[in-house]
């Protein structure tokens, strides 16, 4: 039997790349998934197809903590647990900061900050009440180093990393597990969300080439050996980067 089947994850940011690779990792395995994102179209396909799967959605915006906690509701309805909590939605609009993004810092701030936030927020409860748990947080390799366009994007990985090392040591004692897969270089569609033409033609160039980065499936094989786990271990930190990435 997997270390996986019959666990009751939920997934934000389920919709494409590493969420989307990771529900099918996770279902296929036998786990029972809740899944959330924003498009809904991308969802229901996701679901019609992985037939022969306990797996439900529910559209959901991680800024809105109201529909972030009507997800885990809805897994508690479902199935009376949250073993899981995968906090991966993110945007990453690089830019200099000469640019003053204003709204581009606050959608970053909004979303790969306060989405994790939201969910912990969510999820704790329940989890402080099982005595179990594990939360998860898609972090990067911007949170360990910065670079020229970065600096924004990084401050916001900087802070989950901290924010989740807080919630290892707060809530270790009651059993919950606390743990960030920091990705380098991965081909999704992430650089979607950069508007400065220059980096984004850039990130794009980069995609374009032969075996460029990690695949969505790599990260996903990551969380799964973390979620895969004895209860009594804790993998703290994953960072996966692709072989020849300098950075």
């Amino acid at each position: 039997m997997s270390k996986i089947q019959d666990k009751v994850v939920i997934i934000m940011g389920a919709s494409s790349g590493i969420g989307e690779a990771t529900t099918k990792k996770l279902a296929q395995e036998g786990a029972k998934v809740v899944i959330a994102a924003r498009r809904e179209d991308r969802l229901k396909a996701l679901v019609e197809s992985l037939p022969n799967t306990e797996i439900s959605y529910a559209v959901a915006d991680v800024t809105n903590k109201d529909e972030v906690q009507a997800v885990v509701d809805l897994a508690i309805e479902k199935y009376g647990r949250v073993d899981v909590l995968y906090n991966n939605a993110g945007v990453m609009p690089l830019a200099p900061l000469s640019e003053t993004r204003f709204d581009e810092w606050r959608k970053m701030l909004d979303i790969n900050i306060m989405g994790v936030l939201n969910g912990i927020a969510a999820a704790l409860p329940i989890m402080k009440k099982q005595q179990s748990g594990q939360i998860i947080a898609t972090d990067s390799v911007a949170g360990h180093v910065v670079w020229s366009g970065s600096a924004v994007y990084s401050g916001t990985k900087f802070a989950v990393r901290a924010i989740m090392e807080g919630l290892r040591q707060e809530e270790g004692k009651n059993n919950i597990r606390s743990t960030i897969v920091s990705p380098g270089a991965v081909a999704t569609e992430l650089y979607k969300t950069i508007n400065d033409p220059e980096v984004s033609e850039s990130v794009k160039a980069g995609q374009r080439t032969p075996g460029f980065g990690l695949t969505s499936e790599d990260v996903a094989e990551a969380v799964a050996y973390a979620i895969g786990q004895p209860e009594h271990v804790s993998i703290s930190e994953i960072l996966i980067r692709p072989t020849k990435q300098d950075l």
